[in-house]
């Protein structure tokens, strides 16, 4: 397993510094010094590795949404607001150490094939639903707007952040450039979907 683990990081450190297409197997077997048949021993081809980081991606990703950040364990605005901002931050986090990442799924995934471009629409697909999710908690807990329709406004969400991650990429370097962005953001959440009697935080 321990040889399958660092192929999966040759061959990721080879996409990030040639690109997905430029790599060939050679390369991410020459930074290992292994040879063609020990790759294909874990790996169909490096299509099969990319379909893994998007999967650890998601993984890691979900990680973040559980105990204190799940959809369903908060009851008012103001835990929500601070839920909110949990989640930008670990969500900011991530993005800051891991750009390499973000670039290869978002920006070099979709352009490899059909399948590939249906794989990362399915994950930006469930990102929605469980943004969606959020949001239908704080109507049932009648802090944000009876009204809202939670799915478009969940995929509307997913949208923003990953504008967010655009950002960043033009400017991987700068610490600050998802700071600002990651607290309007949540104003947004917090201002533009509460009820009009909830307290705003």
């Amino acid at each position: 397993m321990q040889l399958r683990a660092d192929i999966l990081q040759a061959a990721f450190i080879e996409f990030s510094e040639r690109g997905y297409h430029q790599t060939a197997i050679a390369d991410i077997a020459q930074r290992l010094g292994i040879g063609h048949g020990t790759f294909y021993r874990y790996f169909e081809n490096k299509r099969d590795i990319l379909q893994h980081v998007i999967n650890d991606t998601a993984l890691k990703l979900t990680e973040l949404l559980v105990a204190e950040n799940a959809p369903e364990a908060v009851d008012t605005l103001e835990d929500y607001a601070e839920q909110c901002r949990r989640i930008a931050e670990r969500f900011s986090a991530f993005a800051h150490a891991n750009p390499k990442v973000l670039r290869l799924v978002l920006m070099e995934a979709t352009s490899i094939d059909a399948d590939m471009t249906q794989s990362v629409l399915r994950l930006v697909n469930t990102s929605g639903h469980i943004t969606a999710a959020y949001l239908a908690n704080g109507v049932q807990h009648g802090y944000l707007r009876a009204d809202l329709d939670t799915l478009s406004t969940g995929h509307a969400i997913v949208g923003i952040i990953m504008a967010g991650m655009f950002r960043l990429l033009t400017e991987p370097d700068n610490a600050d450039v998802l700071k600002p962005y990651s607290e309007a953001c949540v104003r947004l959440l917090i201002e533009g979907m509460a009820t009009p009697t909830s307290t705003s935080t």
